[in-house]
């Protein structure tokens, strides 16, 4: 849709939680209503960020009945569409602001611009067909620094000149020294016309080279770092004198590439994409970290010897069962990308850098001593399981001696300060995750996301760095993100409900009321009435926390029936979607909606592993997938026979990806307990997966076989008793359709009965069509109704 209607309302209350008798009957929904096109229900804000004078916003959204993206602007009551006459002014998300926050540099289409935030003025400082990135302000203020491809350049206000600071190239140094050979020793020892050649090659060299680094109006020459390297990525320092880069080896990864077929395409032949590459203990490549000195060019490559740990291994004793070679030297590193790995206080005097082991046991935070070239340890963190990938971010204060840094250490996601003497202080504590971390320009404020209430209700928090108090700015319970505004007085924030997608409003930065800008629901969508989930806790009979769970019934239950249930298993595994935020499983709510209408009752629940419980809860799945949460939803489904009048022997399981993986687990291996499933884009096989998200839980098939054995349901296929679908995207680039067929040639071989696989040959791993979307959920209501009742 490309209108958005503006409300009146300065706040916005909270959906309730808990159903009862008095809420209006729900609005029937049919299947095809559910599984349309979403553009019925109204497109969501995508993204939102603010104008430079902290009194407009801007924010896209997703054109009705097209692909496009379409900016709004609201500087007042109403939205509205940004023309492309204004496109050359807009302002852009994720500015990067001077010390003072006078200016902000802006990243708009691949293109860099300089705005004034004291006059709105805007310089563009380059147009390129290669986009720029990384943009910073050098030391001084006068300059911004930023990347093209693998060079830096620099760009003055005062002369308004682009120019290049460190020029990489992967190539070997044509000027540099040949290797040492006898033959060519020789034959400039006895032919003296040659020596005399050479000797003039290399004056000429030698005065150009001169000349070139004298005259300041000239490129500086490229710094070379050989041909045997690819540039992962590289971070230039604020005064211009260091430059640290990441390498990899060039063609060191060397596992096979698969090819996903494709039978359905426009030429009428088949035709076939390279997959991606799967879970091993080849990969993937060690990173390297590189200092270089931008004048003269010396490169010296930075040891690792120095971060605690990095020689030992963790995984020694599995190295031993396996019959593998023993750990020789230090443990791989990763360094991943520059946003996430390197950060250089505000002078440049100082610089930090996070590495990770591939083993993905250890995380360490280092500083670098410039003029020495070495690491100095600030920060290790260590997890016998695995070390989260989330909650890593850290940096600089505006002293240029305080760190900032995000851990997991006291078993949850906290906010904590590292000052130059060496002591550390949290602060922030307590049962709950912070993340999102976004600081005042003074460097006293630090804004965040949390969730202190419960797990699942997420707010915008603050704290300072005098005490450490805790402020909690809002009260919406869904808040998916927000922007601080450019003078620091408000913020924008964009949240949702229940069955309201992601809208934004504004409020003070010292909290308060929200003022809500926008509703794009349509008003058919507004009109209906929904079942609200309500957010229950389950408790655990294997000493877990509760599992938090929605429930999905009637507003009363009928006296002495017993209800069959549904089950619902979310992806991804460390996603969660137990919260009072608009689900990414939207469908699945109007099609849990559907159920209960036909007389089902529904639990969607946060098992183990799930994101915001801290590091207990998400490492509970460490080598042996698929068994903590298996127990989870069997305390679920006992839960609902205990207190919602479920029916024990009428009880279906569904979900996709990880959650069609946790299908196949629940009638596999609780074949008893569960009657019937259907299992969307499963993962049969974890050794086919990829390496980034298996290797983390499972380690590697050749170093931990027995954990992949004991979290594959492959392994499980001779225990089917009940009804199962499944349901595959054949052009699926995240989980193989080839794990769905291998299941069924297991099942083939095995002659098990009662049950089916849907193949979709235009669908990836999130379907996208419609007609894919109705004729997957008209195959699971139908299993239910033919099976559960």
């Amino acid at each position: 849709m490309r209108f958005v209607l503006p409300l009146l309302a300065t706040a916005m209350a909270v959906h309730a939680t808990a159903a009862n008798a008095a809420t209006p009957a729900p609005t029937p929904i049919t299947l095809d209503q559910a599984m349309a096109n979403p553009d019925w229900i109204g497109n969501p804000v995508e993204s939102a960020w603010w104008g430079w004078d902290s009194r407009q916003v801007y924010f896209k959204q997703k054109r009705s009945a097209s692909a496009v993206r379409d900016t709004y602007q609201i500087a007042g009551a109403a939205a509205k569409l940004v023309e492309e006459k204004q496109l050359a002014n807009l302002d852009s998300a994720d500015p990067v602001y001077n010390r003072e926050r006078t200016r902000a540099v802006l990243l708009r289409n691949g293109d860099l611009f300089e705005r004034d935030l004291k006059t709105g003025a805007l310089t563009q400082i380059v147009r390129g067909t290669t986009p720029a990135s990384d943009a910073q302000y050098a030391a001084d203020g006068n300059h911004v620094q930023f990347r093209v491809g693998s060079d830096w350049f620099s760009w003055s206000r005062s002369e308004r000149l682009v120019s290049p600071v460190a020029l990489l190239r992967t190539a070997k140094d044509p000027d540099a020294a040949p290797d040492s050979d006898f033959r060519r020793d020789m034959q400039l020892r006895l032919i003296t016309t040659l020596a005399q050649l050479k000797k003039d090659k290399d004056d000429t060299r030698d005065q150009r080279n001169t000349d070139r680094a004298a005259d300041a109006t000239r490129a500086p020459l490229p710094i070379y770092l050989g041909d045997k390297v690819t540039i992962e990525t590289s971070s230039l320092s604020p005064d211009g004198r260091y430059l640290l880069v990441v390498t990899a080896a060039k063609d060191g990864d060397k596992r096979r590439i698969g090819k996903l077929p494709k039978y359905v395409t426009e030429s009428g032949y088949e035709e076939t994409d390279e997959e991606r590459k799967r879970v091993s203990e080849a990969g993937p490549l060690a990173h390297h970290l590189k200092l270089i000195e931008v004048a003269t060019r010396k490169v010296t490559e930075l040891s690792l010897d120095d971060l605690p740990g990095i020689k030992e291994d963790p995984l020694a004793a599995m190295r031993v069962a396996q019959k593998l070679d023993a750990l020789k030297g230090n443990r791989a590193v990763r360094f991943e990308g520059r946003e996430d790995s390197i950060r250089w206080s505000a002078n440049g005097a100082r610089v930090a850098v996070l590495a990770q082991a591939i083993d993905n046991k250890d995380r360490w935070i280092a500083a670098v001593d410039l003029s020495a070239a070495k690491l100095q340890p600030l920060h290790r963190l260590s997890d016998a399981a695995w070390v989260n990938n989330r909650g890593n971010d850290f940096g600089w204060q505006p002293d240029n001696s305080t760190l900032w840094y995000e851990s997991e250490e006291s078993g949850y996601s906290h906010l904590y300060l590292r000052t130059a003497d060496g002591k550390a202080r949290p602060l922030t504590s307590g049962k709950w995750e912070e993340s999102n971390v976004t600081w005042s320009g003074d460097g006293q404020t630090a804004y965040f996301m949390c969730n202190p209430k419960l797990p699942g209700t997420y707010e915008v928090c603050s704290t300072n760095t005098r005490d450490g108090a805790l402020k909690e700015l809002t009260s919406l319970g869904g808040v998916e993100s927000f922007a601080l505004s450019p003078d620091g007085r408000k913020l924008l924030v964009r949240y949702s409900t229940a069955y309201m997608p992601a809208q934004i409003g504004t409020i003070s930065s010292s909290g308060g009321a929200i003022t809500q800008l926008t509703d794009t629901r349509t008003a058919d969508y507004k009109a209906r009435e929904w079942i609200e989930p309500q957010i229950v806790p389950v408790p655990s009979t294997h000493g877990a926390d509760p599992v938090w769970a929605k429930l999905y019934r009637p507003a009363t239950l009928e006296a002495g029936k017993k209800y069959p249930v549904v089950m619902f298993v979310h992806g991804a595994g460390y996603l969660q979607n137990v919260t009072k935020r608009y689900p990414v499983y939207f469908r699945e709510q109007m099609f849990h909606n559907l159920l209960v209408q036909k007389g089902y009752i529904v639990i969607d629940m946060d098992y183990r592993a799930s994101l915001g419980y801290g590091r207990n809860w998400r490492t509970a799945i460490y080598r042996q997938m698929g068994h903590p949460e298996l127990e989870d939803y069997v305390d679920g489904l006992n839960w609902m026979v205990a207190n919602q009048q479920g029916d024990v022997k009428n009880v279906g399981i569904y979900g996709g990806s990880y959650g069609g993986f946790m299908t196949f687990m629940a009638l596999l291996r609780a074949p008893d307990q569960f009657k019937s499933g259907a299992a969307l884009r499963p993962v049969t096989d974890w050794t086919t997966y990829n390496h980034e998200y298996t290797a983390n839980i499972l380690n590697t098939p050749e170093l931990d076989p027995e954990a992949y054995k004991v979290s594959s349901p492959i392994e499980y296929a001779d225990k089917l008793k009940g009804n199962l679908l499944i349901a595959h995207g054949m052009i699926d680039d995240n989980v193989f359709f080839q794990d769905s067929v291998r299941m069924a040639q297991r099942f083939i071989e095995l002659k098990k009965a009662n049950w089916e696989l849907a193949p979709y040959p235009l669908e990836r791993h999130g379907f996208v069509h419609p007609e894919s979307w109705y004729d997957e959920y008209r195959r699971i209501y139908e299993l239910f109704e033919r099976t559960l009742k």
